[in-house]
């Protein structure tokens, strides 16, 4: 099969670990040149280490996406080290279940401005340069909550349609400057999404429904790289993936 991934820039957020972490990996040994941004510094900076001692060229950024400046500052440094943005995977997530009556009204403001405002601030990042170029792909990370509303997970639902929307909306928009656009919506996938849940018992049966489900964050990665792979004339816009055993 062509690679059609080597040489691309990739800038992906939350980089440190799970999804972004692996996806780094993955795209970094197909050749693609990958800018990382995550709150986590030091990790990021040691994943980085690792890509360039396996050949690899990579940048981190330290990057809070609640901040837009930050999601700025991390496409605009990947322009100013290569010169272009080819690929923006907004992966930044939380999951902080919990039942509507507990009233986490906290855990809701920090969902919906990563989930929501943090995908919005990596589509205003790189949406002008990429029409200046007239060629990019937006990748936006959703979930199965997306397609499907769980008791317990209402707001954390409402996030993820929310960014199928947003995609679909920007697919229609930039059809005119030859830009791609995909949402991937994964399962029970082996991140630390389940250690973002701050009530007890929603916390302890979700890491129990994970260790029983989730299968590797390389399933993600692989799914992210069919999706750039395919030649400029074939726009994949939407993957909805699970564990076989995954019945939600």
């Amino acid at each position: 099969m062509e690679n059609r991934i080597h040489g691309k820039v990739v800038v992906i957020t939350g980089a440190s670990s799970g999804l972004g972490e692996a996806t780094a990996r993955h795209l970094s040994a197909q050749g693609a040149i990958v800018v990382l941004g995550a709150r986590r510094e030091a990790r990021l900076r040691a994943l980085v280490d690792d890509l360039k001692a396996q050949g690899g060229q990579a940048l981190a950024v330290k990057t809070d996406v609640t901040r837009y400046e930050d999601v700025k500052h991390l496409v605009d440094s990947a322009v100013e080290a290569y010169q272009r943005i080819d690929v923006m995977i907004n992966n930044a997530g939380l999951m902080p279940h919990s039942p509507l009556e507990r009233l986490k009204i906290e855990d809701w403001n920090r969902t919906i401005d990563v989930n929501i405002k943090g995908v919005l601030y990596g589509i205003a990042a790189a949406l002008p340069y990429m029409k200046v170029q007239k060629s990019g792909h937006i990748i936006n990370v959703s979930s199965v909550a997306g397609h499907k509303v769980r008791a317990g997970g209402v707001v954390y639902a409402a996030t993820k349609h929310a960014v199928r929307a947003l995609t679909e909306g920007l697919r229609q928009e930039v059809k005119p400057y030859n830009i791609r656009t995909t949402v991937i919506s994964p399962g029970a996938v082996d991140t630390e999404l389940p250690d973002s849940i701050t009530e007890p018992d929603v916390s302890a049966e979700m890491h129990q429904f994970y260790a029983t489900y989730a299968i590797p964050a390389d399933s993600f990665a692989r799914a992210v790289a069919y999706a750039i792979n395919e030649p400029e004339e074939v726009d994949v816009n939407e993957i909805l993936f699970r564990p076989t055993r995954q019945e939600l």
